[in-house]
């Protein structure tokens, strides 16, 4: 079995097409079908169905589609580490996070990153916890900054807690602050219209069980949004959203930012890669510079407007 042949497997099960994927891997159609034939040939199975020209996976197929994206994904990160240069002049990281994380702590890490290492390239992605642990197991990434804690039946992950951090509630500054004596229970966003993100955010999923601990389901007035989209539309009035408190810090002067009662809402946010593979060598740099000295903990965002009161 060849790197090769699982290279012209995945483009096929991809592109359902034997001539569409021979043009992506820049090979003729005929050497593909052959390479084809000769890995169905040495694992004794067919991996397509060929009826009619519907291209289709077979239960073979099925199985090795997941294990040749891992292989070929470890393969491609094996070979990126020894390209890279001894003083870390060339590389990439791949690093998935979530939104509010993308807005809140990277910025900073990543311009600090980048001048000490400007030949380094870095590939973000945004995601919620779920799909980045998925983009994990199969070597799609190095690196991913996840809320725990991790979703049931993760692959196995080594994870190492960043940074610990309360939610507080965001509004605009020209309507009346929610809550009372400077801060919102839970069971006051029952009477709060809220601006929802969408499906997949961890923010979402915390913030509806927290409600309905409360014996009430949150009424939203806009729903779907990204983590700029929410503010804005929070800024305009549409109603109140619950963010990190790093976010808030960033929000501006026209957000209000009021902490929630006791216990409030807390989340963990923690550094994670695949316990089976040792990161490449300029993620293991980012790595370090993002752990610092250990985990930090963002202190509760007071009640006031703008970043002097997050």
């Amino acid at each position: 079995m060849h790197f090769q042949q699982l290279t012209y497997f995945v483009a096929v099960a991809e592109a359902r097409h034997f001539t569409r994927a021979a043009e992506q891997v820049h090979v003729s159609q005929p050497s593909l079908s052959q390479q084809i034939k000769a890995l169905e040939s040495e694992l004794g199975a067919e991996l397509f169905s060929r009826a009619r020209g519907n291209i289709a996976l077979t239960d073979a197929g099925e199985a090795l589609l997941p294990l040749a994206r891992r292989i070929l994904a470890d393969a491609d990160t094996a070979r990126h580490e020894v390209q890279e240069l001894v003083q870390l002049r060339r590389g990439r990281v791949r690093l998935g996070a979530t939104p509010s994380v993308c807005t809140g702590l990277l910025p900073d890490v990543l311009r600090a990153f980048h001048g000490a290492h400007p030949g380094i390239q870095l590939l973000i992605e945004e995601g919620g916890s779920l799909d980045l642990v998925r983009q994990l197991a199969r070597g799609a990434l190095d690196l991913a900054l996840l809320v725990l804690p991790l979703p049931a039946a993760s692959p196995a992950l080594t994870t190492v807690e960043l940074l610990h951090e309360d939610l507080v509630v965001v509004s605009s500054a020209s309507r009346p602050a929610p809550g009372r004596k400077g801060s919102v229970h839970i069971a006051d966003l029952e009477n709060e219209p809220l601006v929802m993100f969408r499906h997949g955010y961890d923010l979402r999923e915390l913030t509806v069980a927290a409600c309905r601990a409360e014996g009430f389901e949150p009424a939203f007035t806009v729903e779907g949004g990204e983590m700029d989209a929410v503010l804005g539309f929070v800024r305009a009035g549409l109603g109140v959203a619950v963010v990190p408190s790093m976010v808030a810090v960033r929000a501006g002067q026209d957000l209000r930012t009021t902490p929630l009662a006791s216990p409030g809402l807390r989340r963990t946010i923690a550094l994670a890669h695949r316990s089976d593979v040792e990161p490449p060598r300029a993620a293991r740099e980012l790595q370090r510079m993002l752990l610092g000295s250990g985990p930090h903990v963002m202190p509760p965002a007071a009640g006031g407007t703008g970043p002097s009161g997050g």
